[in-house]
């Protein structure tokens, strides 16, 4: 029988940022109008990227893999991609967020499609776990992007019952 590497707090913190990320990513890129909605969920969004990128390091102390480089990537991906939405620079802004979503969809496939990994052991070992968590991020996805896409709404109608 195979033993399954231990679940470490930073593991858990780790998997379900990078799921939130998954997740909500498509919703970020596809979605045409770039409103209030776009922006407060690319500002969670941000948040479960920088998670990701600085709880990788906790996951193999004192190991450096091209994992972590990847993660250094993206951090100054993500500096790149603010610094050009805040100079109005929205292609480069744009090239560095999708990048940035396609190198966490490659260290997904990676993670994933690796039978030594970690995902492909709890998959075998608890898929009750595995399907829990990825149901439970998807809630939360969507109730925020529900929530986002409905505050302009909620405060359109605001302002139009006090005037």
């Amino acid at each position: 029988m195979d033993t399954i590497a231990p679940v470490t707090p930073v593991i858990v913190v780790h998997a379900v940022a990078a799921l939130y990320v998954l997740m909500l990513g498509p919703f970020q890129i596809l979605r045409r109008r770039r409103d209030r909605a776009h922006r407060l969920l690319g500002t969670t969004w941000v948040a479960a990227m920088l998670v990701v990128c600085f709880s990788s390091f906790g996951i193999m102390p004192g190991g450096f893999s091209w994992l972590h480089g990847l993660s250094i990537w993206t951090l100054l991906c993500l500096v790149f991609a603010i610094a050009a939405i805040r100079r109005g620079n929205v292609p480069t802004h744009r090239g560095f967020m999708v990048g940035s979503y396609l190198g966490t969809l490659g260290a997904f496939a990676f993670a994933a499609l690796v039978p030594a990994r970690l995902i492909p052991q709890l998959l075998r070992s608890e898929p009750l776990v595995v399907v829990t968590t990825v149901l439970a991020v998807g809630a939360t996805v969507a109730v925020f992007a529900l929530l986002a896409l409905r505050a302009p709404a909620a405060e359109a109608a605001r302002r139009e019952s006090v005037s």
